[in-house]
């Protein structure tokens, strides 16, 4: 009755242990758990996993336990494993049926030996030599294949010395300690081939992530740099605030699984720019398309001058003949000079235009005015037709009055945040990440009300949703790598932050944050240039007291 009372409650423990098994996610301590459920559930007092690298055909050592020698390799242990793999083939390529763990893995049967110095047909030199050097001795092994779902062999369960439950005695491994064993070993390999295709999917959609993100780096790096570094500051951010202790934040914490679905939606956040025509995204100027067309301005300026030399010409030409003789100095001269000041006049309203046509923050009303005077200058094309200096379209875009998008392509640009959100809502999201989509759609809604594309305020958007508000801010700001402006300094960028804070435009809680635990110089010391990390005097950023 004692045996059978054993029996059952052993039965209880491996379904306990397969319950263990399936809840267990790191697979450094899925291995160490298989381990010492088996030698726990056998009694046995040493044990050792071996895993199968398929494609060296060797079983590569993962876990080593001995308790009675107090030996821990791998693992949680923190030591490593200096032993050899053991090779499947020898240089020949035969079966390496001399090792039992070979034996085991290539003929997939288990092998249970009483007294392995008694045994016949295996190698066990190197287990005497260790017994020699610790006075050990090894007698009973268990050996029992690891199969996965399919069948196949991934690895190989030793255990080693059976103990007599009431003396502790040495004794053989009974029938029952090997199917508890094998069964152990087949619920142990399932768990292990369900965690690893769990792992190489999750590595799958990074993979595909990253795909998405070079695809948008191939068609502009400018946009490729972004994409990396915004999950990265939005990420220095959510650890801010998991560690900040005072203020409105105090309380709200992230787990592991909420940081990587924060992490996920960084690096999403503009998967939609994929579709934005490649002349807007790297649109450094205003005239540019395919082309810069400040060149065909250059040519028209050109053809004024030429224009402008042979009316001077004919106009000297012209008095000479009337005259029939040469005209007089002081005529010639006031000619000379009215051609001279017309020239100067052209050549300034070229290098202004070019001036325009690089973009700036806020283009002032004169200087619109002007560019408008400019567009009525008369110049004949190649054909000889007469037309305005600019056409409709070269006057819009020269008169952009905030960088180098006209209202239209600024349109374009923000409805990568649709395409985003419709890209993201088509994926079926496991549970742990249903909230990408939000966190990721959420970055250009405003605390007032007033961002896009639903005009969503601070309380309908999540504390993520508005981390990545903030992140995508402040990299546009000190990117140094647009190509229409040069990257901001840290007062810079931190006094725009600053009275976006007071105009309703980001979280004012998290902006403190950013600002207290200096979130802004981690990021700097990882991504700015030395030039633009200056000297930030806190107390005279605009909304915030140090």
């Amino acid at each position: 009755m004692t045996q059978a009372n054993d029996l059952l409650q052993r039965l209880d423990e491996l379904n306990d242990i397969g319950v263990a098994l399936s809840s267990e996610h790191d697979i450094g301590r899925l291995l160490e758990t298989i381990l010492v459920a088996a030698k726990r559930i056998t009694h046995a007092d040493a044990g050792t996993l071996y895993l199968l690298d398929a494609e060296q055909q060797v079983l590569q050592f993962e876990i080593i336990r001995t308790d009675s020698l107090g030996i821990a390799m791998g693992g949680a242990s923190g030591q490593p494993i200096s032993f050899p793999a053991v090779c499947l083939y020898d240089e020949a390529r035969n079966p390496n049926h001399a090792n039992v763990a070979a034996y085991a893995a290539l003929n997939g049967k288990t092998v249970n030996i009483s007294d392995a110095y008694m045994a016949a047909g295996y190698d066990f030199s190197g287990t005497k030599t260790f017994d020699q050097k610790t006075g050990y001795r090894s007698t009973s092994f268990l050996t029992v294949p690891m199969r996965d779902h399919e069948g196949e062999i991934i690895g190989v369960l030793q255990l080693i010395n059976a103990l007599d439950r009431q003396s502790g005695a040495i004794i053989p491994f009974t029938e029952d300690d090997v199917h508890l064993a094998e069964s152990l070993s087949s619920q142990a390999a399932i768990a292990l081939t369900n965690r690893r295709l769990i792992e190489q999917l999750e590595v799958l959609f990074k993979s595909l992530i990253s795909l998405i993100n070079k695809a948008i780096d191939e068609k502009s790096p400018y946009t490729g740099g972004h994409c990396e570094r915004v999950p990265e500051l939005t990420m220095l951010l959510a650890e801010a605030v998991n560690s900040t202790t005072q203020g409105p934040l105090k309380d709200f914490k992230m787990s592991a699984q909420d940081m990587k679905e924060l992490n996920i939606a960084g690096l999403l956040h503009d998967c939609g720019k994929i579709t934005t025509p490649v002349h807007v995204v790297d649109k450094s100027t205003k005239l540019q398309t395919l082309f810069d067309r400040i060149h065909l301005l250059d040519t028209r300026f050109e053809v004024l001058k030429r224009d402008a030399e042979i009316a001077m010409l004919r106009e000297l030409y012209e008095d000479q003949g009337a005259s029939e003789k040469e005209p007089g100095a002081e005529r010639a001269a006031a000619i000379r000079a009215e051609f001279a000041a017309r020239i100067r006049q052209l050549d300034n309203d070229r290098e202004f235009l070019r001036h325009c046509n690089a973009g700036s923050e806020k283009m002032a009303e004169a200087d619109q005015a002007r560019v408008r005077s400019i567009a009525t200058y008369q110049w004949r094309n190649e054909v000889g037709e007469q037309h305005d200096f600019l056409n409709t379209d070269e006057l819009e875009n020269l008169n952009i009055p905030f960088g180098t998008l006209t209202a239209e392509e600024r349109k374009t640009i923000n409805h990568h945040i649709d395409v985003t959100i419709d890209m993201l809502k088509s994926l079926p999201w496991p549970k742990h990440l249903t909230n990408v989509t939000e966190y990721a759609g959420g970055h250009h809604e405003r605390m007032d009300g007033k961002g896009y594309p639903n005009r969503l305020t601070r309380e309908q958007m999540s504390w993520q949703a508005r981390m990545m508000g903030i992140a995508d801010i402040f990299e546009a700001l000190t990117a140094k790598d647009r190509p229409y402006k040069k990257g901001k300094t840290l007062t810079e960028a931190l006094t725009i932050m600053g009275k976006f804070k007071l105009g309703g435009h980001i979280d004012p809680d998290l902006f403190d944050v950013f600002m207290r635990e200096k979130v802004y110089l981690a990021y700097a010391r990882q991504f700015l240039d030395l030039d633009q990390i200056d000297e930030v005097d806190e107390s005279k950023i605009p909304g915030y007291q140090p």
